[in-house]
């Protein structure tokens, strides 16, 4: 179904998945906390990128860098002469523009004055800070705008102590920092994000067999992920739009509330990288092939995955609305793997001869999945607060589990019960949950 960003918005908020950062002092422009949920989840979304692409594959090795590297790196990857968007300000107001996302006929967004933007000026969007006591240009250094440049820098380390042969890859899932002009859309565009991204180094006759590759499993990776297939589009990105190390660029796009924009990213950047630090720095980074001796700088396939875009699109696609018993019920319908609750725990009240059963119950399970205790309020909203946040399994412990040592549980997208004794309990959920 198709639903507004005001429903993900308003159930992220509620429900404790994404807050508005620094609430209490009334915020900061496009700044979002997660939450005790959206943690949760956001958590699963990269151990399941990590384990997918990293620690189930013999090719394929992790890093976890530095945030803040030496300038010079910036310099070689053309990072601080290119890393640049449009920039344009109404000459009325003063308030900022990316020149390629608004039409300049018409009247500015904010003041209403037609035709009163300056001429388009390039705005690097790396973030500055300094180290050390002074603030001058010698202690200038750059909060990283992707995770990319330390696996080129550090080629030749995980090389050397890894002894990986190509083709293989390096990992990293972290922080960025980009100064948009314009961020917006809730999630979608920040200032500061998770980006999930590897290098997989190649022969350079053969990188256009490995960019097919990678694409298709960016593909099963969505499904996994549950998006919805009909709102995902491939764009095969013209040389002017490409980012000035790639020689070819996929962007896998997805239909979003606020229309379709980019979700993913998939590059050749030939050996643009290694190349330039090789040059800047002095040191070769170069590959010599162990069995036919030959010598030569690799090239690369970079697939990259935005942490915080997979979970807003995940959210999008999981959410639904039905009518049950004349009532609407809301439910995300997460992946098990991806759900920030796992199972819920519910005795059907609080009486005490429940309560010792259905406690320990809870602190039993939680030992192996993440589980939610709740025995407030009837049944019926227990399970409706579940289905809304996502957790595929409630168990209930009622009357009757004194008497028969079993209890009922409840699969969250059917809403059909089982009666499980307590006994087999755990054996039942683990082949449910698929762990």
């Amino acid at each position: 179904m198709d639903v507004s960003m005001d429903k993900i918005v308003t159930l992220c908020k509620t429900r404790g998945f994404i807050f508005p950062g620094s609430d209490i002092y009334g915020g900061l422009a496009n700044s979002w906390d997660y939450g005790p949920l959206g943690v949760e989840l956001k958590n699963n979304i990269k151990q399941a990128w990590w384990k997918k692409f990293v620690t189930s594959r013999l090719d394929m090795v992790g890093i976890d860098a530095a945030l803040i590297m030496n300038p010079k790196v910036w310099e070689a990857s053309g990072h601080i002469a290119t890393f640049s968007d449009p920039l344009v300000e109404c000459k009325q107001c003063h308030e900022r523009y990316r020149a390629d996302q608004i039409d300049l006929s018409k009247s500015c967004q904010k003041c209403g004055n037609k035709g009163t933007f300056t001429e388009p000026a390039a705005f690097n969007m790396m973030l500055r800070t300094w180290l050390g006591p002074k603030q001058d240009a010698s202690a200038e250094v750059y909060l990283r705008p992707e995770t990319a440049q330390a696996m080129f820098v550090d080629f030749n380390h995980v090389l050397l102590t890894s002894r990986k042969r190509i083709p293989f890859g390096i990992a990293q899932c972290g922080r960025v920092f980009r100064n948009e002009i314009t961020p917006g859309n809730f999630i979608f565009r920040q200032r500061e994000f998770d980006l999930m991204e590897f290098e997989y180094f190649v022969h350079p006759s053969e990188w256009e067999k490995h960019f097919e590759y990678w694409l298709k499993q960016m593909h099963e990776w969505m499904e996994e992920c549950g998006f919805d297939k009909s709102k995902i589009h491939e764009l095969e990105v013209s040389p002017e739009d490409r980012a000035h190390y790639s020689k070819r660029t996929v962007d896998i796009e997805f239909d979003y509330p606020f229309g379709r924009k980019e979700l993913y990213g998939l590059a050749y950047r030939t050996d643009f990288d290694l190349m330039k630090h090789a040059e800047k720095s002095g040191e070769k980074l170069d590959y010599t092939d162990p069995e036919t001796k030959e010598k030569y700088v690799p090239h690369v396939v970079e697939p990259a995955f935005g942490v915080d875009r997979t979970l807003l699109v995940t959210l999008l696609s999981a959410y639904h609305e039905e009518e049950v018993e004349g009532e609407t019920r809301v439910v995300l319908r997460l992946p098990k793997h991806l759900a920030p609750i796992k199972l819920a725990v519910l005795p059907l009240s609080k009486k005490d001869e429940l309560s010792s059963v259905a406690e320990p119950l809870a602190k039993q399970l939680a030992k192996r999945w993440r589980t939610d205790y709740d025995e407030t309020q009837s049944i019926g909203k227990r399970y409706r607060r579940q289905d809304e946040i996502g957790t595929p399994f409630c168990v209930t412990v009622d009357f009757e589990t004194l008497e028969d040592k079993a209890v009922t549980v409840r699969e969250r997208d059917s809403m059909k019960q089982a009666r499980v004794p307590l006994a087999e309990l755990e054996d039942y959920l683990s082949k449910q949950l698929g762990c």
